[in-house]
């Protein structure tokens, strides 16, 4: 390997090049020659025999974590990766995992996905794959185990809660995550469509979807981009296309290349050139959903509704490698028809602890739509309708992430052969007081009050300045005050967390398309975007037409 550096390094000078492009070619190739180096040492010299690929691919990750992070090497060994981040298809099970303490359990086979038909089911905890534990192993490993190529069979022994350990065979087949998780109509004139990633075939499911939709009556539509971290630039721009005139520009680049300055514009005749619609977006709605999110409320065709979105306004590009490897590199930021670009950190010049910082308030810039309404730049989309969620009380944020409801919900799907549809099943009060006892039989979950969590802090202090003996009487009398009474403070939130635990059963009977059919009863965001499609007058006078 040296002497094809210093071949590299010879064959450099005859190539004219001016001073500055010199010294960083050179000082590319001195740092390849010392990485070299240090490889060969290792492999001469190391006390034990190093594992230079893993070396090596650790070395390239680090490397690219000081840039930003979107751009990502893929070792051969990732392909499987790389295609589902391409093209939202993989070879595997086809189930969502998750890790919960040291066991990673199956969380929602896919509908009719191997997973599903080999009997495997939402709560099953993973203990071997082909006879190896992965017991503590991340989920991400466990990922690994789980997929390859389709057609092959793999073993998985699980524990499941109240049946024990079981042994599946599962045959890997081509996955592929549907874009499109639900589309329906809402009302009789108000259709809805979810979609959850920009994938090579994101365009022809929006639009498929739109033509039955409309087929069954649709004249308003609600867009939901929520919790959608993009994909690919040019499905982007063909679904913003279903609803703005040919010819219209929707998005540009600009890199430190001048080849990739460009400017990307519609190129056929809208859909659905009329209709009224609603986009909904979060904090989770990320590129690709914030070109399509922002170009409509840029152009004055949508309104935007729900809560500021992630503010990635980077765009990358994926290159061959030798061996089989790629690289997703940044080469460029995208800016929205009114010329603002929505990124919002800055991760060249990194803050406090080599974090990325927000772009500075004073380097913000205001930008017009269409018809004159300002947005601005540097902080991804902010909706027009901003919606603010509820928050969950203590308790029932506790209940949810330590997977309490999680852990009920499979042991009522394994007691319970049949429930009621995703529109009409609500948990019965006998099914909460279940709920309560399985909360209280569990030694692990404990739960404290915020005000005795203050409590016992004060103590520590006066305990320090020596008024322990003075208070002792006081601290006793209110510590019994305020500390939790778990089964009544239970009992106080069933009207808030019944619906979670509604969800989480359904989605065991009817899988995602279920547990989002039971949503739409409490979502905010969905019930604010009927409104304004119901009230025209209302809708015109935010987009100004």
């Amino acid at each position: 390997m040296s002497c094809r550096i210093v071949l590299c390094l010879s064959l450099l000078y005859l190539i004219p090049l001016t001073s500055v492009a010199q010294s960083r070619r050179f000082e590319i190739l001195k740092n390849l020659e010392l990485m070299d180096q240090v490889h060969e040492y290792l492999d001469l010299y190391y006390v034990d025999e190093p594992a230079t690929g893993y070396i090596s691919k650790v070395a390239i990750d680090e490397m690219l974590k000081k840039l930003d992070p979107y751009t990502v090497f893929y070792h051969e060994s990732n392909m499987e990766d790389y295609r589902l981040m391409a093209t939202g298809q993989y070879g595997g099970i086809g189930a969502l995992i998750r890790k919960m303490k040291e066991y990673t359990c199956i969380v929602q086979p896919y509908e009719n996905s191997p997973a599903f038909k080999s009997g495997l089911k939402a709560g099953d905890k993973i203990l071997t794959i082909d006879g190896v534990s992965m017991v503590g192993k991340s989920s991400d490993d466990v990922s690994s185990f789980l997929k390859g190529p389709r057609g092959t069979t793999i073993e998985v022994e699980i524990d499941r809660p109240i049946a024990g350990l079981k042994k599946f065979k599962v045959t890997r087949e081509e996955i592929k995550l549907p874009d499109l998780p639900y589309t329906g109509m809402l009302s009789n004139k108000i259709g809805y469509v979810k979609l959850s990633s920009f994938s090579q075939t994101a365009f022809n499911s929006v639009k498929q979807a739109f033509d039955e939709l409309k087929g069954k009556g649709m004249e308003t539509a609600i867009l939901d981009l929520r919790d959608n971290g993009g994909g690919l630039l040019m499905e982007a721009i063909r679904i913003v296309n279903l609803f703005v005139p040919k010819g219209q520009l929707i998005v540009s680049t600009k890199g430190r290349l001048k080849e990739e300055n460009r400017a990307y514009k519609t190129r056929e005749k809208p859909a659905f050139p009329e209709m009224r619609l609603v986009v909904l977006i979060n904090e989770r709605s990320a590129s690709a959903s914030e070109i399509v999110a922002g170009s409509l409320q840029d152009l004055d065709r949508a309104i935007v509704v729900g809560g500021q979105s992630y503010g990635k306004g980077l765009v990358q590009r994926t290159y061959d490698l030798k061996y089989g490897s790629k690289l997703k590199l940044t080469i460029s930021k995208y800016y929205t028809p009114s010329g603002r670009c929505v990124q919002r950190l800055e991760y060249y010049e990194k803050g406090a602890k080599d974090k990325p910082s927000e772009i500075s308030d004073t380097l913000l810039t205001t930008f017009k739509t269409k018809n004159g309404r300002d947005v601005i730049d540097g902080r991804g989309i902010f909706p027009d309708i901003e919606v603010k969620q509820e928050k969950l009380g203590r308790l029932s944020s506790l209940l949810l992430m330590e997977d309490i409801v999680f852990d009920f919900a499979t042991d009522f799907a394994n007691t319970h052969d049949s429930i009621s549809g995703p529109g009409l099943f609500t948990l019965k009060d006998e099914d909460y007081r279940a709920f309560i006892e399985f909360v209280l039989e569990n030694e692990k979950f404990t739960f404290e009050t915020a005000s005795e969590i203050k409590l016992k802090e004060l103590k520590k202090i006066t305990d320090l300045e020596g008024y322990s003996e003075a208070i002792a009487s006081a601290y006793k009398e209110i510590s019994e005050l305020v500390s939790a009474d778990l089964e009544k403070e239970l009992t106080s939130i069933q009207p808030e967390i019944s619906r979670w635990i509604e969800s989480e059963i359904i989605s065991r009977y009817y899988f995602q398309s279920g547990a989002s059919i039971h949503g739409f009863r409490f979502d905010l965001d969905v019930i604010k975007a009927k409104e304004l499609l119901l009230d025209i007058d209302t809708y015109n006078n935010i987009l100004k037409l």
